[in-house]
């Protein structure tokens, strides 16, 4: 009797039940975080390397249309059904069908370091991400994991390699549960999402990879002319971020109208690619472009870099070529950072480092996230321009991202789109058919 009173009142406290969730979670992104932290920092190591060599070794960027065929060729024997890279992720989420297979991680890989060893401009984001998510979704598999536990666990996955390739666990944590519905936060996987994003980017470091680090030396008084300047740069980033989101698609369509056999894609971008970074004698819009990135900050630069960049890498991806977006997106924001202090009386280095986070949060749909890796990366001095410049461009980069399988859970207006449950891709596709 007396243990049928003690088993009642356990049952009958809430914290019991979340106490054995908390430490389920705790065992699962543990080990999660111990292999994607590893996976990313063994990339991030091949990463360097490969950047090094090429920038060391500038000939090779003329074999760019063999990486090109390499890649494609491996997607098209081996990677068809994870050729749609962080969407497959995002649609898996939504609309469960299998589990995500594990080749996307070491294919994404591969092709992401052949990508920067050969010229390509790209990122490294989406390839953590995918590795994060292929990784996570092997639990579901191994421990049997419910529909529901699934979903959360591939928010941990994502969550893990978001932080372990930045550095910014807080960041991390917040894009896994932001980025899957647009104008929705996921809060029943936060626990999960946010431990994921500790211990990956912890186990990350173990491996002594260190992340790049910037600086905001001055932070303007926040007054109401300072306010207007601010929602004016954040329109700016807001209509560059669409432009990006834009152009990258439009890239994959043309290629794929014209070539229908997809090997043949990168390796056309990659002549086309060789031969203009040859014509131009720089490598300046190639790779992650981390050296411009942190002049950005101090040093006065072309006006017209963000735009160089935007074109080198939206044609990149839009060629077949593997990598992510982020990293040239903070190439783009803080270079266009950097050119509006032409007309906008902000210090350089503040407008630099609102353009390198709302840029990203414009293209993504994750203004909160993008608020938050602003104030990790910059301190929270910068903290109310930051979040000020990442809505704003979120508001004005319209229905439109970097991720087609984003689903709409609110309208970013309801003036002009009012329609819920929507992905991005049938937005585009209804506008185009009107």
């Amino acid at each position: 009797m007396e243990k049928n009173k003690i088993k009642n009142f356990l049952l009958s406290v809430e914290q019991v039940p979340s106490l054995v969730y908390l430490v389920k979670w705790v065992l699962i992104c543990l080990v999660l975080g111990v292999i994607v932290g590893g996976i990313s920092a063994f990339f991030l190591i091949s990463l360097s390397w490969a950047t090094d060599y090429r920038e060391s070794h500038q000939w090779i960027i003329w074999f760019l249309p063999i990486g090109g065929f390499i890649i494609g060729l491996s997607y098209h024997l081996y990677g068809s059904s994870v050729v749609k890279g962080n969407n497959l992720l995002l649609e898996e989420f939504h609309t469960p069908k299998k589990i995500i297979p594990f080749r996307m991680a070491p294919l994404v890989l591969f092709g992401t370091v052949i990508t920067h060893l050969f010229g390509g401009s790209a990122g490294r984001e989406g390839t953590a991400v995918q590795i994060g998510g292929a990784v996570a979704d092997r639990f579901t598999k191994i421990l049997k994991l419910s529909k529901r536990d699934r979903k959360i666990i591939l928010i941990a996955g994502i969550s893990a390699g978001f932080a372990s390739v930045f550095g910014t666990p807080l960041a991390g944590g917040i894009f896994a549960l932001e980025v899957l519905v647009l104008g929705r936060l996921r809060l029943d996987a936060i626990i999960p999402s946010f431990i994921a994003a500790v211990f990956s980017d912890y186990f990350c470091e173990i491996w002594g990879v260190s992340h790049t680090h910037y600086k905001i030396s001055e932070v303007a008084e926040m007054t109401p002319v300072n306010l207007l300047w601010c929602l004016l740069a954040g329109i700016i980033f807001g209509l560059v971020a669409m432009l990006f989101s834009k152009s990258t698609h439009f890239w994959g369509h043309l290629f794929g109208k014209f070539f229908k056999y997809p090997p043949l894609r990168p390796v056309v971008g990659g002549v086309i690619l060789a031969i203009i970074i040859y014509l131009m004698g720089t490598t300046k819009y190639i790779g992650l472009g981390i050296p411009t990135i942190v002049d950005a900050f101090n040093v006065d630069l072309n006006s017209y870099d963000f735009f160089l960049k935007l074109l080198f890498t939206s044609f990149t991806l839009g060629a077949g070529f593997k990598g992510g977006e982020v990293t040239p997106l903070f190439f783009i924001g803080a270079t266009l950072g950097n050119a509006l202090i032409w007309f906008i009386p902000l210090p350089m280095g503040l407008l630099a480092g609102m353009g390198f986070v709302a840029v990203f949060a414009g293209a993504t749909n994750t203004p909160i996230a993008c608020t938050v890796m602003g104030i990790e990366l910059f301190g929270i001095e910068s903290g109310v321009f930051i979040a000020l410049a990442c809505s704003t461009a979120y508001l004005f980069s319209g229905h439109s991202g970097v991720y087609s399988a984003q689903i709409i859970g609110s309208p970013k207006n309801n003036v002009f789109f009012r329609e819920k449950g929507l992905h991005l891709s049938e937005i585009k596709n209804r506008r185009s058919k009107k």
